[in-house]
């Protein structure tokens, strides 16, 4: 089956995002890691990106990653989390493939008080970098989990990191960013309830990575609008693929999304994440969703990440296999 794609003209030149951007040689291969095989479900949020020398990158492992054992994760070299809620930390998981239903699936496996996404890094030996305070939180998850602190990498707003052929860089997420009580040890976890408190480690982040053959990759974690999108995403770091949450209430919703996709980062293609729906059945778009709300207001070349379906893209953000 085809992978749902819109694609639509640009209006204009200054609408047209980058494509005029060179590119390197050879594709970044996007593989979703959702909850049901083939669909976009209300829980997936996990990506991997595979670089054209072999790097493989995790995004935002949450729930839907059945642990470091699953077998759809391979080679992980880097993991990055855009902030510590739940959801994207990992405080539950699946023991099997296509659990619940695509709008509520089931994840009877409890992992806390250490995190999904401490127990892939470990288990993987991937470095982790993330931004804000978030590197002494997960370097003593990671620990507990067998692996080695130094795994952890902090990278702040504005400086950048390097692994294989791709660079890292955070950017601002309007955002919080608090670990609950379930994450934490006694009695700080039973202080904390008490009080109906959570943890802050500092502001939730954003990522722009770019690889080898020139992709530069918007990663917005969850977010509202921001002026750094355009004035840093864009105009500094020349983004040419977005990945974008667009379930509302929590982060930008269908309409805020597209304003930052078409006025704002203005790349050559879009991934929509995080809509907290079912958002396809069968595989097909279902009428309605705010998945299709978003798609049908950008401008440019949309594509679904349909769980296990890899997507190629060359350096100038185009589309050129699986979509």
């Amino acid at each position: 089956m085809k992978r749902i794609s819109i694609v639509l003209a640009a209006l204009c030149v200054g609408c047209a995002g980058t494509m005029d951007q060179p590119s390197g040689t050879g594709t970044v291969k996007v593989t979703p890691l959702g909850s049901h095989d083939g669909e976009f479900c209300a829980a997936d949020r996990a990506l991997i990106f595979e670089d054209p020398d072999g790097t493989r990158i995790l995004y935002d492992a949450g729930r839907t990653v059945r642990g470091p054992d699953d077998p759809r994760l391979g080679k992980i070299d880097v993991v990055l989390l855009s902030h510590v809620h739940v959801d994207h930390l990992g405080d539950l998981i699946a023991s099997t493939a296509n659990s619940g239903l695509c709008g509520k699936p089931a994840f009877p496996v409890r992992v806390t008080p250490n995190s999904n996404t401490a127990n892939i890094a470990a288990g993987k030996k991937a470095r982790v970098l993330v931004g804000s305070d978030m590197h002494t939180f997960l370097a003593a998850k990671i620990k507990t989990a067998g692996g080695d602190p130094a795994q952890v990498q902090l990278i702040r707003f504005g400086a950048s990191a390097k692994v294989g052929g791709v660079s890292f860089a955070t950017v601002p997420a309007a955002h919080s960013n608090a670990v609950s009580p379930e994450f934490l040890d006694k009695p700080l976890a039973d202080l904390l309830q008490a009080g109906g408190l959570f943890m802050s480690v500092g502001p939730a982040t954003g990522y722009v990575v770019t690889f080898s053959n020139g992709l530069a990759v918007y990663l917005s974690g969850d977010t509202g609008i921001t002026a750094e999108q355009e004035l840093v995403v864009r105009r500094h770091y020349r983004a040419n693929l977005a990945v974008i949450n667009i379930g509302g209430v929590f982060t930008t919703g269908p309409m805020e999304a597209s304003y930052v996709i078409t006025d704002l980062v203005k790349p050559n293609a879009v991934i929509p994440s995080h809509a907290n729906e079912g958002a396809t059945q069968g595989g097909k778009l279902v009428a309605g969703s705010r998945t299709e709300q978003f798609m049908k207001r950008v401008t440019i070349p949309t594509h679904v990440p349909l769980s296990g379906r890899t997507m190629s893209f060359e350096g100038n953000g185009r589309c050129v296999a699986g979509c």
